[in-house]
């Protein structure tokens, strides 16, 4: 998937454009999956927040149910996944693994990195359609599911997940989003949930491969995070891992296959300052390059889904 690219004269002011051309631009990002808004004034974090309203027509979603860290710019603008610059971030679709989730991500590049640093892309229409059909009916009949452990030690806390110290709170906002909590001996959590790993996309009615099963199974990360990570867990103790609905294992070699067929479908641009990436959440995966450089990428959602 490649992102469309509009651009102007240098130093437009993006909100004039958009107000311009926002229904062109809404038909391209349903068809596409991905525009790239190049060489505008954006004005910084307050026009990116208003880049949003005057694209999506709402403002910004809270991150809630956290699973990775990202720190708070302002309001509801975030920073990309903080994670070590030499590590990729797997394909996946934002919140995939939630009941709700956003289906417009925006990215507003500030400081580009000085190598590498893409967030790739990956039609999900096309990843569907790469995975062979008979994995495909096996995750349709089955669903795919999500057993999440927080530990004090290490990732991200209960409590920063679901933004309280309350377990009531925690408890109540899982019985409404079909999520099974146990509070774990050690005062930390594990929570499991079913998801279905295939969707239809609310406008174009394609049937999109949209879930987490690939990048929050343990046998996606690099091989030294894996290691690590087995040293000081057993399985069933992972930050996160994913089976198969029913609680049965996905084979390494399914795994490899659903991998596969994520980097077949993707393609990449390089970042410059002042671009803004907006995506289609259930028609485009995105991830991210390792980089070298300070890479400064900031993230906001917009317009909640259940499907």
């Amino acid at each position: 998937m490649t992102a469309i690219e509009f651009t102007a004269e240098p130093g437009t002011p993006v909100h004039e454009y958009i107000a311009a051309h926002r229904e062109k631009l809404r038909t391209v990002l349903g068809e596409r999956g991905a525009i790239l808004l190049r060489a505008f004034e954006v004005g910084g974090v307050d026009g990116f927040e208003g880049v949003v309203h005057a694209l999506s027509g709402s403002a910004p979603l809270r991150y809630a149910e956290r699973s990775s860290p990202r720190s708070t710019i302002k309001g509801q603008v975030y920073t990309s996944t903080d994670y070590p610059a030499d590590e990729e971030i797997f394909l996946h679709n934002e919140n995939s693994y939630q009941a709700t989730w956003p289906n417009t991500l925006y990215f507003h590049c500030i400081e580009p990195a000085h190598t590498l640093g893409a967030t790739p892309l990956a039609d999900i229409r096309e990843v569907y359609r790469r995975i062979d059909p008979a994995v495909r009916e096996e995750f349709e009949r089955r669903g795919w599911q999500v057993v999440r452990n927080f530990h004090a030690e290490f990732g991200v806390p209960w409590q920063e997940a679901f933004g309280t110290q309350d377990r009531a709170a925690v408890e109540q906002y899982c019985r409404g989003k079909g999520i099974e909590p146990h509070w774990r001996p050690d005062g930390g959590l594990r929570t499991t949930a079913v998801r279905r790993a295939v969707h239809t996309h609310p406008a174009s009615g394609s049937r999109v491969w949209f879930n987490h099963a690939t990048f929050f199974h343990v046998t996606t990360l690099a091989p030294e995070v894996q290691e690590g990570l087995r040293e000081i867990c057993s399985e069933e103790d992972l930050p996160t891992h994913t089976y198969y609905g029913d609680g049965g294992r996905i084979p390494d070699e399914v795994m490899d296959h659903l991998r596969a067929a994520y980097r077949a479908a993707s393609t990449r641009f390089d970042w410059q300052r002042d671009d803004v990436l907006v995506v289609d959440n259930m028609l485009a995966a995105h991830g991210r390059e390792p980089f070298t450089g300070p890479r400064k990428v900031a993230v906001a959602m917009a317009e909640p889904w259940d499907g």
